[in-house]
């Protein structure tokens, strides 16, 4: 089941508040979940940054960006919970997604508890992190929205699919990454990407008021070298005056590697693409009344991967395994923690989307694959539509049902899922637009 708020009034009001709260780490942190080199200085601070909506006979509406690797688990559940409390409305109304860039923390506090010392983010700088963008909310300060939005440009030059498959589509061939060099495969064909920014702002008659940005891609230039900093997506969204939210969408899949060798002199290189990208977008906005809003949260279920290689055996063989790399073990104790959830009968994963007249945003969890994105793009196609993923962070990466007899990075390991998750996520995107 899934629950839903009613449409409001045709002439509804509408208030809108902002948050920004510095979330960097302390030096020495743990980054990337222990796997690169933990922080040893910081180039520029990391950010959660949002909005609270707040409907007019309804409760507030909490959209909340973090530029962290992932927040999963318990921990998500917890962020949901006290920017609720915080907001005065409901967990199911709280979206709290990161933007995954990886010279940044990830907060799992359910996994803690089986992962050697020190490999993950401790728990009391996420609290920490946690409590202080509650107080922003708290602080904040509602406004009048009498207009608002959409946008739309596309980005030239950033994605690629980092898949690159045999001649027929059956077989994974090579891995393009984030950053490619020294392989003819680097300069292949973008393949399936969304090229498309969009943008939703709100406006306070002439005034805007916050924009909300999204775009697929894996938003790394280069990493692991202990320098913390929102990487190519973050100078973009700071470099912009106002107030801006940036949205990693579907990009489980997707990476800058055809158009990045790594070097740090094109971090700014693929920030400006981005910049100009956003600025195309909002400069296309065609501010229009507030009409309808409504939003819908949705309880799914999505089962733990099969196979032998992936039950609670296999994982704690890892985990007690004295030889294994400490940033080995601490994976697996991110693994044990969502197996230990998958255990518990019911829903796991909450699917989210805000819809207003002709646009709708669409809340997803973990690394999905691009497919997703374009599928409900498809499914909604006479409205704007855009997606939020990395939400939930615990299930990784979700392919297509297709990508795992097709093998590669995307569907080892490190996909806690498997091709079953296809129909459920379809099912939800599917519901989710009605």
């Amino acid at each position: 089941m899934f629950f839903a708020a009613p449409a409001l009034a045709a002439k509804p009001q509408l208030k809108i508040s902002t948050f920004a709260v510095d979330v960097t780490p302390p030096i020495g942190a743990p980054l990337c979940y222990s796997l690169v080199v933990p922080a040893e200085r910081v180039e520029s601070p990391l950010l959660a940054k949002g909005v609270v909506l707040y409907p007019s006979g309804e409760k507030p509406i909490v959209l909340c960006a973090v530029d962290w690797l992932g927040i999963g688990g318990d921990s998500h559940l917890d962020w949901r919970t006290r920017l609720a409390q915080a907001a005065r409305t409901t967990p199911d109304r709280v979206a709290v997604q990161t933007v995954h860039q990886h010279d940044a923390p990830g907060d799992d506090r359910g996994a803690l508890k089986f992962a050697p010392k020190d490999t993950l983010t401790p728990a009391a700088f996420c609290i920490d992190a946690l409590t202080r963008v509650a107080a922003a909310i708290r602080k904040s300060k509602p406004t009048p929205v009498t207009d608002w939005a959409t946008g739309t440009a596309d980005v030239q030059g950033v994605a690629s699919n980092r898949r690159i498959l045999s001649p027929d589509g059956k077989t994974f061939v090579f891995q393009r990454f984030t950053a490619c060099r020294n392989s003819p495969y680097c300069a292949a064909p973008d393949g399936v990407i969304d090229p498309a920014l969009k943008t939703v702002s709100f406006y306070s008659n002439q005034t805007r008021l916050a924009s909300l940005h999204y775009y697929a891609t894996h938003p790394m230039s280069y990493y692991g070298k202990g320098v913390v900093n929102p990487d190519f997506v973050g100078i973009a969204r700071e470099s912009l005056s106002g107030f801006h939210v940036y949205f990693t969408g579907a990009a489980g899949n997707i990476g800058a590697g055809k158009y990045n060798d790594g070097s740090p002199e094109n971090r700014t290189v693929l920030a400006s693409k981005i910049t100009c990208a956003m600025k195309a977008s909002l400069s296309n906005e065609s501010p229009r009344p507030i009409g309808r809003l409504n939003w819908k949260a949705l309880p799914i279920r999505l089962a733990h991967r099969e196979g032998t290689d992936f039950n609670e055996a296999a994982i704690r063989r890892t985990l007690d395994n004295p030889n294994a790399t400490p940033r080995d073990r601490a994976s697996h104790a991110r693994y044990l923690a969502w197996w230990n959830r998958c255990l518990t009968p019911g829903p796991n994963i909450t699917i989210q989307s805000l819809q207003l007249d002709g646009a709708a945003i669409i809340h997803m969890p973990g690394e999905l694959f691009v497919e997703y994105q374009l599928a409900a793009i498809k499914e909604n196609s006479s409205n704007w539509t855009a997606m939020a993923a990395y939400g939930d962070y615990s299930p990784m990466y979700i392919g297509t049902a297709v990508s795992y007899p097709q093998q590669g990075y995307e569907t080892s390991a490190v996909s806690r899922v498997g091709p079953d998750a296809e129909p459920v996520l379809l099912d939800s995107i599917r519901k989710s637009l009605r």
